[in-house]
């Protein structure tokens, strides 16, 4: 198998998710007692979230830079980012460790085109939904359109994952709220909601709404999955 450096932490709850998923990928794939092999680097989501609220953004960069330099000493062979709203220095990240990083929005689009999906609602952070380097990216290099929640549902899904889920706390009021966004975004048009924060699938199943809902960190579990197994 392929080796694999991940940035996680951002937050641990979704990493262990992360975790789980990709031993159990592998495990399911080659049975006996086979598990990933992986490299974690796990960072303290704070001073990041602290930073994210202030609009550092290029202290934010070193610093992922930095942890993806420590991971390409190890040997692995790519990089994937355990978050959604980090892959904004994707490009940067790559350059710098000399390494493929998974996107997660290219698994994601993948997916989608399977579906075949060309109009989505994107739930995620306030930094996901908001800035270009998701939405535009889907719509440029796969020709998929992306409509966000208006501006108050966006800061309350933004309060509620930085505030809640990345700290575990799962509570109905947020989950009902969440599930109304969905089915706003569901009277727009859209084809399905990607889920475009790794934490919101902890929280909305498909069993919630009738609308598909496209799990991003599920996407990018198989796309890590792909690239260790390739060479099996």
């Amino acid at each position: 198998m392929r080796s694999l450096g991940i940035i996680g932490g951002m937050s641990w709850v979704s990493s262990a998710e992360y975790y789980r998923l990709l031993n159990e990928g592998v495990q399911k794939a080659l049975g006996g007692n086979h598990s990933a092999p992986i490299v974690m680097s796990s960072v303290d989501f704070q001073p990041y979230s602290d930073l994210l609220a202030r609009g550092e953004w290029e202290r934010i960069r070193d610093a992922l830079v930095s942890e993806a330099q420590r991971l390409a000493r190890t040997g692995v062979e790519a990089i994937a980012i355990a978050t959604n709203t980090m892959h904004m220095f994707a490009d940067d990240i790559e350059k710098a460790a000399g390494l493929p990083v998974l996107h997660i929005a290219d698994a994601t689009a993948h997916r989608l085109h399977d579906a075949g999906y060309t109009l989505i609602g994107l739930m995620g952070t306030r930094h996901s939904m908001e800035k270009d380097f998701y939405r535009t990216r889907l719509k440029e290099r796969h020709g998929i359109e992306s409509l966000i929640p208006a501006s108050p549902e966006r800061e309350r899904i933004n309060a509620i994952i930085f505030d809640e889920l990345c700290a575990g706390r799962f509570l109905d009021a947020s989950k009902k709220f969440l599930l109304g966004v969905v089915g706003s975004l569901a009277a727009q048009g859209v084809q399905c909601v990607v889920l475009g924060c790794t934490e919101l699938p902890l929280v909305i199943r498909q069993a919630d709404v009738q609308l598909p809902v496209v799990d991003t960190m599920s996407a990018h579990v198989q796309a890590c999955l792909d690239f260790m197994l390739k060479d099996r």
